[in-house]
C-alpha cells in the first residue's frame, strides 16, 4: 500500500471557501425489487429501523437507519422511474450516495465549473411546488444528489419522504448490534476506468487521492485507489481488474452486475466481534477465514490470547497501520447475482484498511466463490 502524501494534491482555494469542501454521507439509496423483503431484510437481519417513508405516482420509498446509517430502499411502481430500468440491468443495488452540504447550489455550480457531470439540476416538482435536488453523476449509473443539511444536524430524511411515529422505540435492538457510521464505499469498475474515475473525483467533487493498493489472490489481481471528500466522512474504494492477470471476482462483478457499481457498503462498529456475534444471531453470515490465518496473526499483531481467540471464532480479520488497529469482516452476499455483500469493520485508530487484511478479505471472497463454482478446495 502506498499513501499519498498531501503535498502531491494540485493547488485549490482554501477549504473555508471551497463549496465542496463539507460534502458528507446523508443517505444511500438502494433500488429494490421487492420493497416489503428489503425492509424486512434490514429490519429483521440487521436491526435497522422504519424512519420514514415516502410514495409517488411511479414508485414506492421506506428509509430505514441503524445508529447514523441511512438508507432509502425505493421499488418503481412505473417504467417510467428510474429504479425500474435499473433493476432490471442490476438486480437490487445501490443507486444514489447522496451528499449533504450546508449550501447544495454552490456545491452544484462549483461541481459543474470544475467538469462535474450534471444529473439533474434544480427544478420545481409540478405536484407540490417543492424544489427537487440536484444531482452529479458518478461511476456507472450511479448519482449523488445533493442534500441540504448543516454539518450539525443529524440524520435527515430524502424529500419527499414524512416520518413515521415510534421510531425511536426500536433503539436498543440497534444499540445491541451496534453499527453506527457508513466507513466506505466499495466500487467495481472496468479494466481501464480506474484512473479517470479518480481523476473526475478530485477535479471536479474535490476529493483527495488518499493510497493505492496492488492486490494479488491466486492467479488474479485487482488495482485500487481511494479517494476521499475533503471533509474526511465520504471514502470511496475504486477497483478495477489487473486484466495482466486471470480474470477473477472484480470481472464476475463486472459481467453480473452489467457494468461499473457498489461492490460493498463497509458499515463501523464500536466492537466487530461484538457486533458480528450479534448479526449472526440474527441470520446474518459471514465470509470464513482458514484457521491458518489466525496461526499467524498473534505474530504480526500483539492482540493477547483472549482476543485472538474471539476473532477466531468469529472469522474477524485484524491489522494495524501506523495509526493503530482495524478489525473488518465481509458478510456472505444473498444477491443472486452476488454482486453486493457488506462488511463490518471497527477502527482503533487506523486510517486505512491495511495491506494484510485487503488481502486476507478478498481470498475469503474468492473461496466462497470457488464454492459456489463448486471446485474442490481440499
Amino acid at each position: 500500500m502506498r499513501d499519498i502524501p498531501e503535498a502531491a494534491e494540485s493547488a485549490e482555494s482554501p477549504e473555508a471557501a471551497d463549496p465542496l469542501a463539507d460534502l458528507s454521507i446523508d443517505y444511500v439509496e438502494m433500488y429494490v425489487e421487492d420493497l416489503e423483503a428489503a425492509v424486512a431484510h434490514w429490519t429483521d437481519r440487521y436491526a435497522f429501523t422504519v424512519v420514514g417513508t415516502g410514495t409517488s405516482a411511479e414508485h414506492r420509498g421506506v428509509t430505514v437507519r441503524h445508529g447514523r446509517i441511512t438508507l432509502v430502499l425505493t421499488q418503481a411502481t412505473s417504467e417510467l422511474h428510474p429504479a425500474s430500468a435499473y433493476v432490471m440491468s442490476h438486480g437490487d443495488g445501490v443507486a444514489d450516495i447522496a451528499l449533504r452540504t450546508a449550501d447544495p447550489d454552490a456545491a452544484f455550480h462549483a461541481g459543474l465549473a470544475r467538469g462535474a457531470i450534471a444529473h439533474r439540476f434544480p427544478r420545481q416538482r409540478t405536484e407540490s411546488g417543492a424544489e427537487e435536488p440536484a444531482a452529479f453523476r458518478g461511476f456507472g449509473d450511479l448519482v449523488h444528489t445533493l442534500v441540504r443539511r448543516g454539518p450539525d444536524e443529524g440524520p435527515g430524511l430524502p424529500a419527499g419522504h414524512v416520518p413515521v411515529e415510534g421510531a425511536e422505540s426500536n433503539a436498543e435492538r440497534a444499540a445491541a448490534v451496534g453499527l453506527s457510521e457508513l466507513d466506505h464505499v466499495a466500487v467495481c469498475l472496468p479494466a481501464g476506468d480506474l484512473d479517470a474515475m479518480v481523476a473526475y473525483y478530485r477535479d471536479a467533487l474535490g476529493f483527495r487521492f488518499v493510497f493505492e493498493e496492488h492486490i494479488v489472490v491466486g492467479a488474479q489481481a485487482m488495482e485500487s485507489k481511494v479517494v476521499q471528500s475533503r471533509s474526511g466522512t465520504v471514502t470511496l474504494t475504486l477497483i478495477e481488474p489487473d486484466t495482466s492477470a486471470a480474470t477473477g471476482q472484480i470481472d464476475e462483478f463486472l459481467k453480473g452486475h452489467q457494468g461499473a457499481g457498489v461492490q460493498h457498503l463497509a458499515f463501523s462498529s464500536r466492537d466487530a466481534v461484538e457486533s458480528v456475534r450479534a448479526l449472526a444471531g440474527r441470520g446474518v453470515s459471514f465470509l470464513r477465514t482458514p484457521a491458518s490465518y489466525y496461526d499467524l496473526l498473534g505474530q504480526r499483531v500483539d492482540l493477547g490470547e483472549e482476543r485472538l481467540a474471539d476473532l477466531r471464532s468469529t472469522h474477524v480479520l485484524a491489522d494495524e497501520d501506523h495509526d493503530g488497529r482495524l478489525f473488518q469482516i465481509f458478510t456472505a452476499s444473498t444477491h443472486p447475482r452476488k454482486t453486493l455483500f457488506f462488511e463490518v469493520i471497527e477502527r482503533q485508530g487506523a486510517a486505512t484498511f491495511g495491506s494484510a487484511n485487503i488481502k486476507a478479505l478478498y481470498e475469503a471472497v474468492e473461496l466462497e466463490r470457488t464454492k459456489q463454482h463448486g471446485f474442490d478446495q481440499r
